[in-house]
């Protein structure tokens, strides 16, 4: 009698503790199933791997060891069922406690495992999360893009959507990570949209404006500029690591600014299947004046911020291989970390460190230097090599558009199930330009190729955090989403083949000549 009471006592409280955390993940807007299968696969696979399956042949020991780590943070990452970015700051945790980088003299090697938040673009990313924070405690961004709507007396579909296109590019400089700029622009958006009554034809409209502006023109601008787009520096981390310095803000630019020009196709398409080529917004400008001039002039904080910000941006493109002026030999990181001294010189800004700090987005700053981490540790440990190898028995034989088809079409279907686009160039950026030699291809102008498309994974709103916040606008279906974006990934696709890789060639650095010097 005694035991029977025992173990009813242990269901009900094994269930009482089940009903807490499920009513806990429902209350924060998770799917417990979703997050608890997760959390379970991530950590049994992990194990799995690390201790249980046999090794494959041609991989190390530490190699299998950082598998394990990556398959966990990618399970992670995928389900949600942690924060990104305490998944980012577990990856050397779990290199630490796995050896997996050996000990040295009995020591964890603390340098190496956290070698991915010493790197200067982390700290080159945090001096940006400042500014935009600050821009957002000053309403900037808001005057931004009604300033620019209002320039360009936007009236018609097409003339908000090329105008938030500019805002885009514009806010792009100066608030990094899509997902931030999409954040800051849903309410712009959405008081454009409001202004659309409920006809068919306004209904599609709506759909054209929010996918156009928050998704595809977030992601399109954040490849061409720097600090705009978080992958953006973890290849600019594995160039350098590998040899192929001087990527600063200019040289940046330079490689990747025709990928402007995929938005012109992108706003065909869209024009085409949303149908909104005669639809117009009834008072769109008028209000869009009216909300603008609502904003009155601009402040002395907001000129003081325009001032640091163009200062600082200046001293980014004079640095070493400037093809302004070397003014200097600093790494982008040293210039931002100047930049955040600049910022918080007492009495500049009206602003407590709370308010700056909430608006900082820590868990993207924790994630992108956990990646950083992991991709340096797949490299080291040999497993980069390893899964160079296993793939390049697939496409040996194939040209070298051929070998770049097929990885850009195989990222595309691992995206699928991804809502991080920092995660997933993380784990393929490293295997990618290790791949890279075996295929006789040009490492940088290969890994840009295939990593840049995927930024544009536009089959499902849960692959880009950006159309996760256009989602939540409720303006348009997955199906909606799905049946616009499938065409843009063939366009992305296309666009690196045709325009991009001709002109890494016109630059110095064609794809298909792996021994092409370095032009920068």
């Amino acid at each position: 009698m005694g035991n029977a009471r025992g173990t009813l006592e242990a269901v009900e409280c094994a269930n009482g503790i089940c009903a807490h955390i499920t009513g806990n993940l429902r209350v924060i807007g998770k799917d417990p199933k979703r997050v608890l299968i997760g959390f379970a696969a991530g950590w049994i696979l992990f194990f799995l791997i690390w201790l249980v399956l046999p090794r494959p042949q041609g991989l190390s020991a530490e190699g299998m060891t950082v598998l394990a780590i990556v398959v966990w943070a990618s399970i992670m990452w995928v389900s949600e069922a942690m924060p990104v970015g305490i998944t980012g700051i577990s990856v050397p945790t779990l290199l630490i406690l796995t050896h997996a980088i050996p000990w040295q003299d009995g020591k964890p090697p603390m340098g190496t495992v956290f070698s991915g938040f010493t790197h200067h673009v982390v700290w080159l990313c945090l001096f940006a999360f400042f500014v935009g924070a600050i821009m957002q405690l000053l309403k900037m961004d808001r005057r931004i893009a009604l300033g620019i709507l209002d320039k360009i007396k936007a009236s018609s579909v097409g003339r908000v959507i090329w105008g938030m296109f500019g805002v885009n590019i514009v806010l792009a400089f100066l608030i990094p990570a899509a997902n931030a700029r999409a954040a800051t622009l849903l309410p712009v958006v959405k008081g454009i949209t409001n202004l659309l009554g409920d006809t068919p034809e306004e209904q599609e409209a709506k759909k054209a404006i929010v996918i156009q502006s928050l998704v595809y023109g977030c992601m399109i601008c954040g490849v061409f500029i720097l600090t705009a787009h978080l992958p953006n520096m973890i290849l600019v981390g594995i160039f350098g690591s590998h040899g192929f310095p001087n990527l600063n803000y200019v040289n940046w630019a330079l490689l990747q600014f025709p990928y402007l020009g995929m938005f012109v196709l992108t706003q065909w398409w869209v024009r085409y299947h949303f149908r909104t080529k005669n639809v117009r917004i009834a008072g769109g400008h008028a209000e869009i004046h009216k909300q603008y001039k609502q904003l009155g002039k601009m402040s002395r904080a907001e000129w003081l911020l325009l001032v640091i910000f163009a200062g600082v941006a200046l001293l980014f493109a004079m640095g070493k291989g400037s093809p302004i002026y070397p003014l200097h030999h600093f790494q982008l990181g040293i210039i931002g970390l100047i930049g955040i001294l600049i910022l918080f010189i007492p009495g500049l800004f009206p602003f407590k460190w709370k308010e700056v700090q909430d608006r900082t987005i820590w868990g993207t700053f924790l994630l992108l230097g956990g990646a950083l981490t992991m991709t340096a540790a797949m490299t080291k440990s040999g497993l980069a090599g390893w899964l160079a190898e296993l793939i390049h028995g697939s496409v040996v034989g194939l040209p070298w558009w051929g070998i770049i088809l097929a990885l850009m079409a195989g990222t595309h279907f691992i995206r699928l199930g991804m809502l991080s686009n920092v995660a997933a160039v993380a784990m393929l950026a490293p295997v990618v330009f290790a791949m890279a030699p075996k295929v006789g291809l040009h490492p940088v102008a290969f890994t840009l190729l295939v990593c840049d498309t995927d930024t544009y994974a536009y089959v499902l709103p849960t692959q880009i955090t950006a159309a996760v916040i256009a989602y939540g606008s409720e303006t348009f279906s997955t199906a909606d989403y799905a049946k616009a974006g499938w065409v843009c990934i063939l366009i992305a696709m296309a666009y690196g083949l045709l325009i991009m890789a001709p002109w890494y060639a016109l630059l110095g650095m064609p794809v298909w000549n792996p021994a092409a010097p370095w032009p920068f």
